[in-house]
């Protein structure tokens, strides 16, 4: 952990209630290639049919030159995100508010505003947070709106004593087994434009942030929960809120889990040896 960062909460701070606004369109293109990568078979997309739950996710992300592209691959912190200078920077997960579906050919506005920032010490050091509100406009209104949650740390240093057993978790009702792998963390990168090098660089993300292994993305595993649940319950929910827990490597066999709760679902994302690093709730 390196310590010697000055992390100026106060100043940082300042960024609060910054606003962004982006506009993108939802094209037959976009769908196929999010609907091929979740491996759904859906067909070609028409213009007004429905868009995945999560296409949100890959509008109008930051574009930035090659030449303001920060040592991680991200854009060079500042501008509409504060400057925060600890090194890792992952987005910890969020809540989501469905008003209304997404179609295809809709042209959303996306207004995003900093609404808090905030720091913690934690057993491996400094964490700052970064809230996000973000809502989304369709032609129709207001379609969606998010709080997303991103936290920034320290380089972490590996514990010399040796990992204790995950406590068990329970049998879920309803299970899909997946693998991650190096070509679905490609594919949804390029789908969002995130250029974030510990979701591709092998060398990066084991060398510089010393991660076991390439990661998969927070909204990705966000992304196949969401829709696991509208395929178990036949609908798409209202509210879904989801929560980073531990990393989840390219190289894992993983299940979506799903037990049902008195307003709607438990979901998580668990792997093989029993690890959850996603929870998340979906309610009707």
């Amino acid at each position: 952990m390196n310590q010697d960062i000055d992390l100026d909460i106060a100043a940082l701070r300042q960024w609060i209630g910054r606003t962004e606004l982006a506009r993108d369109v939802i094209t037959p293109r976009l769908v196929d290639e999010l609907n091929a990568t979740l491996d759904v078979d859906a067909g070609h997309a028409q213009g007004g049919s429905l868009a995945p739950l999560a296409t949100h996710w890959c509008l109008a992300p930051p574009a930035a030159r090659a030449s303001l592209i920060g040592p991680d691959g991200h854009p060079a912190r500042g501008g509409f995100l504060p400057p925060v200078p600890l090194p890792r920077r992952m987005w910890a997960g969020g809540s989501l508010r469905f008003h209304d579906r997404l179609r295809v050919g809709d042209i959303i506005e996306r207004t995003s505003r900093i609404a808090d920032v905030t720091m913690k010490e934690g057993s491996t050091g400094r964490l700052c947070f970064v809230a996000v509100d973000h809502a989304f406009h369709s032609p129709r209104g207001l379609a969606i709106e998010e709080r997303q949650d991103i936290v920034y740390r320290d380089i972490q240093v590996a514990a010399a004593t040796k990992t204790p057993p995950p406590a068990p978790l329970p049998t879920p009702q309803w299970r899909r087994a997946m693998r991650a792998d190096p070509v679905l963390l490609f594919r949804y990168s390029a789908l969002t434009f995130n250029g974030h090098r510990i979701h591709y660089d092998r060398a990066y993300v084991t060398q510089i942030e010393a991660y076991h292994g390439l990661i998969v993305h927070g909204p990705l595993q966000a992304t196949l929960l969401i829709d696991f649940a509208a395929h178990v319950r036949g609908s798409a929910p209202k509210h879904f809120n989801f929560r980073g827990v531990q990393p989840l490597f390219d190289f894992m066999n993983f299940a979506l889990c799903a037990s049902e709760t008195q307003n709607g679902l438990d979901v998580w994302v668990q792997t093989d040896e029993g690890v959850k690093t996603m929870d998340a709730q979906a309610i009707w």
